[in-house]
């Protein structure tokens, strides 16, 4: 069975006046968005743009929640309670549903964003949060998860869980990110993040810091739009994959594959 891999970014990540990358570069590129919900980016007019564009390209639109944070991009740690998590979470989540329900389609998947991102790998109750609010929603919803907390508790709650892989961080021993503000946090070099791209797909790990090879799942591949040459490295990332024999494709079509060959 051939393998398959979505390809997925943050989009709307603008606010008002101000634009964060090139998203209709990306989208041409993609597979699935996760698109700004206006807690750390995006607004009205933007998140309508951003699903009008998603719809007219055939990209699937997921939410991206996060902690209410504008000023700080969503990435500083805020104490909530969990009841303030889930509550976010369907007040995000929500809006996203109007404009998708106007543009004839709908929410496929959540990916938390940023610091709460972070957080719900390793927090039960925060990860139990979100899911609370997802499954009260809708359990269609695919949860886009890094292997963790997030992860566990959606599968308990028999929701779909789409792994995800992100080539251009650095990962530790433990499988955790390393911090953004730490250094050789982010990873910038195209040809380097693609050769970590492939083999996270075709053998399933990654080089961490340490500089051993640790397990990574990888239903999707997470291209970041808000670096310099973010279109130029993800047509590489794209390129490398498909110059491996891995198909682009939806995010459900890659569950449904990864489900079947698992239970071969």
């Amino acid at each position: 069975m051939t393998l398959a891999v979505d390809l997925v970014a943050d989009l709307g990540e603008g606010f008002g006046a101000y634009r964060m990358g090139d998203d209709e570069a990306l989208l041409s590129l993609l597979t699935s968005a996760n698109i700004a919900c206006g807690f750390h980016a995006g607004d009205p007019r933007i998140m309508d743009a951003t699903v009008r564009s998603c719809v007219g390209r055939g990209v699937g639109v997921g939410a991206h929640p996060s902690f209410p944070d504008l000023v700080g991009f969503g990435r500083r740690a805020m104490d909530l309670t969990p009841e303030e998590v889930r509550t976010d979470m369907l007040y995000q989540i929500g809006a996203l549903h109007a404009f998708a329900t106007a543009h004839g389609t709908r929410v496929a998947h959540v990916a938390p964003h940023g610091r709460l991102g972070n957080l719900v790998a390793v927090r039960a109750d925060y990860a139990r949060a979100v899911v609370d609010a997802v499954a009260s929603l809708d359990q269609t919803i695919i949860v886009l998860a890094q292997d963790g907390e997030l992860a566990t508790a959606a599968r308990e709650r028999g929701l779909r869980v789409g792994i995800v892989g992100i080539a251009d961080r650095a990962y530790r021993d433990d499988g955790t990110l390393v911090p953004r503000g730490e250094p050789g946090a982010v990873i910038t070099a195209p040809d380097e993040i693609a050769r970590r791209t492939v083999r996270m797909v075709t053998e399933g790990v990654i080089r961490s810091v340490g500089g051993n090879d640790i397990p990574v799942e990888c239903d999707t591949v997470l291209l970041h739009g808000d670096t310099p040459g973010a279109v130029a490295c993800a047509r590489t990332v794209r390129a490398a994959l498909v110059d491996a024999g891995v198909e682009i494709a939806a995010l459900a079509d890659v569950l449904d594959r990864n489900a079947r060959r698992a239970a071969a």
